[in-house]
């Protein structure tokens, strides 16, 4: 948060400072084809049941991931954008104390459905900062009851679809003026998610979890 936050002062510093000579991108359509770091967090908010007995101490940590995506943005005049992604990414959840390198959730499989705003700032010819943020929801479609929960009786888990915000800064490099160039991204994400735990039809644990995830990208941009 810290970090993002930084960047957006920067951005808007130079949004203080005398404007280049801008060219003229409304109504322009930009591709990009991005390497994408996930990292979420994972931790334990709050138990609201429990019938198993956890550990007092018991916390978990959801693995990180790195995933090919896709983003697709509209300019809608030279320094304002929509833009939304598209990608899907897979995660474990451990527990790394009260029963530490247990798997608790396996292989769940998300979709984060995102929309942001973006103000971009001219630096130089080719140098486009910018900073964003809009919705977010993230839709779980797999998920799998963890190696160590089956022993337990457990025989389904569920991961509650949840809604939040995503913070973003970032920068566009272009490549000459054929409108290809490469771009840095990063995401904050504020979600987290519910998770239960059944043993056939009884609910034998639920608890909250705080995700918000890094999303990290690099790739290649092509705007037309």
């Amino acid at each position: 948060m810290k970090t993002l936050l930084m960047i957006t002062g920067a951005a808007l510093a130079l949004a203080a400072t005398p404007a280049a000579a801008q060219e003229d991108r409304a109504g322009d359509i930009q591709f990009k084809v991005l390497g994408t770091a996930v990292l979420p967090d994972g931790e334990i908010e709050q138990v609201n049941v429990d019938i198993v007995g956890l550990p007092a101490d018991t916390q978990t940590s959801a693995s990180d991931n790195f995933v090919p995506t896709i983003a697709v943005e509209y300019f809608v005049s030279d320094n304002f954008s929509i833009e939304t992604i598209a990608g899907m990414t897979q995660h474990d959840v451990d527990a790394v104390s009260g029963l530490p390198g247990a798997e608790l959730v396996s292989d769940a499989q998300l979709i984060p459905a995102t929309l942001t705003a973006k103000l971009h700032f001219d630096l130089g010819d080719s140098v486009k900062p910018y900073v964003g943020a809009g919705p977010a929801y993230f839709l779980w479609v797999s998920d799998k009851p963890g190696a160590a929960t089956v022993p337990l009786g457990v025989t389904d888990t569920d991961l509650s679809d949840e809604f939040g915000v995503a913070l973003q800064a970032g920068v566009d490099v272009a490549i000459g003026d054929s409108g290809f160039g490469l771009t840095l991204d990063a995401k904050r994400y504020f979600i987290g998610t519910t998770a239960r735990w059944f043993a056939g039809e009884t609910l034998a644990i639920e608890t909250e979890h705080n995700l918000d995830p890094w999303v990290l990208s690099a790739g290649v941009a092509y705007r037309f």
